[in-house]
């Protein structure tokens, strides 16, 4: 009987771990129609998870996610777990999708200009979505992590005809082992190195960039902590927030769903984070595994 229990709690744990394809957003709208060379025109559309019980009448608080992979590719589907936890906490929580290279043939410059419309987008429509259009954040993780950091900072990069009387600074920022800096030392430097002063987040941060927190592994390979630290120094210099969280031992991506303990550890923290900006109420419902 005890050993039925253990296999079980072992299979209970197996299906938490990789049960990401089974998360499904609660609907789908498109933010942005463009053109590209590779496919014609392109719908990207925003992945949005609701609180149970949402009306279109609530100001909830809200957050648009990023995926990661090097402004090559990548899936939205990266933080469907993120966006489902955060909506079960009484937040509307978005993965938006953006044009990436291998699939649209485009620049990193391409990600930012999505980066931007889509908080735009998702401000524009506040009323829409049952959103408070004045607590609206954004995360990313990787390449995701610098579309997301780039909308607070970076001031150009914006799509042509939008509407830049309205903002697309998000109010807070969630970033997991973000690429955040892009000058010559940094992440991508050889892709960006004609533009690349307006386009890394580290060197654009002023007193206006919003509170911030930072996710990184100690042996990351291509975000150093040393890099993460200035990043710190510098917003706490111009007298912003900025919460850094090293993670001693752990490699790029290790946030992720399936490292299952991390993803856990960094959400917590996140909740933690976003409560303290009024965003949350109570305390975090997800547990670490050893509690």
């Amino acid at each position: 009987m005890v050993e039925m229990i253990i296999v079980l709690l072992v299979l209970a744990l197996a299906n938490s771990v990789y049960a990401s394809e089974d998360i499904a957003p609660d609907k789908t709208v498109t933010y942005k129609t463009v053109t590209t060379e590779k496919l014609g025109n392109v719908e990207l559309k925003l992945h949005i998870f609701t609180p149970k019980n949402h009306k279109l009448t609530d100001k909830r608080p809200a957050i648009v996610f990023f995926f990661g992979g090097g402004w090559n590719g990548g899936n939205p589907n990266q933080f469907y777990p993120h966006s489902q936890y955060l909506a079960s906490r009484g937040m509307v929580a978005i993965s938006a999708e953006y044009r990436v290279k291998t699939q649209h043939g485009t620049s990193p410059q391409a990600c930012v200009q999505d980066g931007k419309s889509a908080i735009r987008w998702v401000r524009a429509h506040a009323e829409e979505l049952g959103i408070d259009p004045n607590m609206l954040a954004s995360g990313g993780g990787s390449a995701g992590g610098h579309v997301a950091a780039a909308t607070a900072t970076v001031k150009n990069f914006n799509e042509e005809g939008e509407d830049q009387n309205i903002s697309c600074q998000p109010d807070a920022l969630v970033l997991f082992n973000p690429v955040f800096d892009n000058g010559p030392e940094g992440y991508g430097y050889d892709r960006v190195k004609e533009y690349w002063q307006g386009f890394s987040p580290m060197h654009n941060i002023d007193e206006n960039t919003p509170p911030t927190i930072v996710f990184l592994g100690t042996k990351d390979k291509l975000i150093p902590t040393t890099t993460a630290e200035k990043y710190k120094k510098i917003m706490n210099d111009k007298g912003g927030r900025c919460d850094l969280h090293l993670y001693e031992g752990q490699a790029h991506g290790f946030f992720n769903f399936k490292n299952y303990e991390y993803y856990t550890k960094t959400v917590i923290e996140t909740d933690k984070f976003l409560a303290s900006l009024g965003y949350l109420e109570g305390k975090p419902t997800l547990r670490q595994q050893d509690e």
